[in-house]
């Protein structure tokens, strides 16, 4: 892969990486309840699903989803469904449950990994970031080296993302060691959850 390819890839991927969805909000939330490295951790199931969902694209499969309206909508209101959920679940949590420290908080370290991946796998926009950026970037004389290396720096690239929007959840830790200012950012966490799945059943599929 020639460096004039990186060169555009790289701040074109990042720019993706960094765009404020569910997964960042929820490093966002974690990070300012439970710290930079609980955020990190759980944000390795966001990593998972990525990876699976790269591997899913780079086999041709991802092409599945962009061609059948009935699949997308499929996991796009699947998708959807659980993120409104998630959102009524915060909205409803005990402000005293969830305050820095880790102590008697509700679910643990796996229940985190599992919700990012829950988020992330259930976004069938995400594939579809693999299925047609990642193709402008290949070079089809190699294409499953081309696409190891893509996948990786979006992995690490997304990474980079999770401790960023993670530390600045950190930043909040003040406002998230009263129950008071717990309760408001449930309420704005919760509510953005409930308007990401609103706006994730309401997106169409990409034409083309």
């Amino acid at each position: 892969m020639s460096p004039e390819t990186l060169l555009l890839f790289v701040p074109a991927c990042f720019a993706l990486n960094m765009a404020f969805g569910p997964n960042n909000l929820l490093s966002v939330t974690v990070g300012a309840r439970l710290g930079l490295r609980a955020a990190v951790i759980a944000g390795t199931g966001r990593l998972a699903a990525f990876a699976m969902m790269i591997a899913v694209a780079a086999l041709g499969m991802g092409a599945l989803l962009m061609a059948s309206e009935m699949v997308f909508t499929a996991v796009k209101m699947l998708g959807a469904a659980y993120l409104v959920w998630l959102g009524l679940r915060i909205l409803r949590a005990d402000a005293g449950l969830a305050l820095p420290g880790g102590q008697g908080t509700p679910d643990g370290v796996r229940a985190r990994i599992r919700r990012e991946f829950m988020i992330a796998i259930g976004n069938p926009k995400a594939i579809l970031i693999f299925t047609a950026f990642f193709p402008q970037f290949v070079a089809p004389a190699h294409y499953w080296s081309s696409f190891l290396i893509l996948g990786a720096i979006f992995l690490a690239l997304e990474t980079v993302a999770i401790a960023l929007y993670a530390y600045a959840g950190t930043r909040l830790s003040g406002v998230m060691a009263k129950a008071g200012g717990l309760r408001w950012i449930n309420r704005i966490s919760g509510a953005a959850m409930i308007g990401f799945g609103a706006l994730l059943a309401l997106a169409r599929r990409p034409a083309g």
